[in-house]
């Protein structure tokens, strides 16, 4: 058995003995952190600012909305439960979506947020879009995928979680 040198062809990172590749890796989730932050806090406002769409009943409203998709829908149940106070869904959904843009982006509980993201994809694809055909037309289970690295990963870079860590790290490390 041979063993040959490695030689590596790229240059170490300034930080340490991190290389670029290290660097790349632990950022790696940083463009669909901010993706899906900037488009739910979008979403979020959106909702509240269309005037058309909290409403319970008229074109482009909520209620008209839910009530175009209920026999489509997985859940028909989950639709007719929205549909028993339209407005107050809508503005739980733009409210929702809002706190978990905000949440994803900055980086605070960001697990938690991507799972709030996840939990409103997922409702969203089970009643909205569910009905699609062929199924990638509807984008809402993309969302849903696309949520399920942060729930697992959280915000390990440039984040108010990787701030408190870092904080919390150093204050044990005083205490020794």
């Amino acid at each position: 058995m041979t063993h040959g040198m490695r030689t590596e062809t790229h240059t170490p990172y300034l930080d340490g003995d991190r290389s670029w590749r290290d660097s790349a890796t632990r950022h790696a989730l940083l463009p669909l952190r901010v993706f899906l932050g900037v488009t739910f806090i979008y979403a979020g406002l959106d909702k509240l600012t269309n005037s058309a769409f909290m409403k319970g009943s008229g074109s482009g409203s909520i209620g008209e909305m839910m009530r175009n998709v209920r026999d489509s829908s997985a859940i028909p149940a989950m639709v007719d439960m929205a549909l028993k106070n339209p407005v107050g869904f809508g503005y739980a959904i733009a409210l929702g979506e809002l706190a978990v843009g905000i949440g994803t982006l900055i980086g605070l509980f960001a697990r938690l947020a991507a799972l709030g993201g996840a939990l409103i994809s997922l409702s969203l694809w089970l009643t909205v879009s569910w009905a699609s055909d062929p199924y990638y037309y509807g984008n809402d289970l993309a969302y849903l995928m696309a949520w399920l690295p942060l729930v697992l990963a959280g915000a390990a870079t440039f984040s108010l979680d990787a701030a408190l860590r870092a904080r919390r790290r150093q204050r044990a490390a005083g205490y020794r």
